[in-house]
């Protein structure tokens, strides 16, 4: 039987412990609950948002400057430091396999979401204040009619 690498989106969810999913959860709900009594601040938030760097982007940082470092170490200092690149090229390609290597559970700690998570606060702030409602606004209407304002209100600005 063939195993299937995990899919991309879930792969850093599910090597988190569930625990620290439920946080991420938790935290999500409180801030929708919160823009929920203050409609006009929603823009402020998503803003923020469009800023927050997901588990990926960091992961990608993190290891492409130990990289550097192990080339630029390896180059002048001792030729012991590649290790170093070879090791972290190690560990990138393990994340890109299974969604683990080992800086994932210190950043998870440290409260680096994923883009699942960020964009699941995006869009049910989205969603509260009102940016779907013109898809829905009228039943009658065609539905290529509807799937061009579904298309315009998922349009990510």
């Amino acid at each position: 039987m063939s195993e299937c690498i995990p899919p991309t989106e879930g792969r850093v969810i599910e090597h988190t412990a569930e625990a620290l999913n439920e946080k991420f959860f938790r935290d999500i709900e409180a801030r929708v609950q919160y823009y929920s009594a203050r409609i006009e601040s929603i823009q402020q938030r998503l803003d923020e948002l469009e800023c927050e760097w997901d588990i990926e982007r960091v992961l990608e940082t993190q290891a492409s400057s130990l990289v550097l470092i192990g080339l630029i170490l390896g180059a002048t200092v001792n030729r012991k430091w590649f290790m170093l690149s070879a090791a972290v090229a190690g560990f990138f390609l393990q994340h890109a396999i299974v969604g683990w290597c080992p800086p994932i559970p210190i950043f998870r700690r440290l409260g680096v979401r994923t883009t699942r998570e960020i964009n699941q606060e995006r869009y049910a702030l989205k969603a509260l204040r009102g940016d779907f409602d013109e898809v829905n606004s009228k039943s009658d209407e065609q539905p290529l009619g509807k799937a061009e304002k579904a298309l315009r209100a998922a349009r990510i600005s």
